[in-house]
């Protein structure tokens, strides 16, 4: 019984411990004004016929806060890479000068900021419900095993370790999101 007890508790901090990782990863796609490759990160680009991500067909560099370059590994995909920037929508508009792909990041807007910060705001609310599908399935598991012989005082003290780790995933959520937030509107 010790041992499903411990892997209970240990699966509920595995997959909140996801979730935050999946939090830093979406943060990162979500600009902050300063030019870096993760920016591109999602951008899937049609090479020889293959959906294949824009990392692994291209060397993305930033020589400065403004600008991102990207040279592909075969230049012939020149034009595949442009159209999948183009199409994915980032509000970027790649120049293709021959060899390289260059991304001038304009300056973020007030407004346009204010809109980054309530899309992290989503992302981090999104990460919250994943932490507590988690907290809820320690629980089921936890009646269940209640149901298989866990004495009631034992159950109750897990479900209190369980809401302690939401708690605690919680407020790292929000410290992350706060983090973000002054990134974004610091100018």
């Amino acid at each position: 019984m010790e041992d499903e007890v411990l892997l209970c508790i240990e699966e509920v901090k595995e997959s909140m411990e996801h979730a935050i990782l999946h939090l830093k990863k979406e943060f990162l796609k979500v600009r902050a004004g300063k030019a870096t490759p993760s920016m591109l990160a999602g951008v899937r680009v049609e090479y020889y016929g293959v959906l294949t991500p824009i990392e692994q067909t291209s060397n993305i560099n930033t020589p400065d806060a403004r600008q991102i370059i990207i040279q592909p590994f075969d230049r012939t995909q020149i034009h595949e890479i442009e159209k999948a920037i183009l199409n994915a929508n980032l509000g970027f508009n790649p120049q293709n000068e021959g060899d390289i792909i260059r991304i001038n990041v304009p300056p973020l807007t007030e407004e346009r900021r204010l809109d980054l910060v309530k899309k992290a705001k989503v992302i981090a609310e999104e990460t919250k419900i994943g932490i507590r599908n988690a907290r809820r399935s320690g629980n089921d598991e936890v009646k269940q095993l209640e149901k298989d012989g866990l004495p009631e005082d034992d159950s109750k003290k897990l479900m209190d370790d369980i809401q302690k780790f939401t708690d605690e995933y919680s407020k790292k959520v929000d410290d992350l999101f706060d983090v973000k937030e002054k990134d974004i509107l610091t100018v």
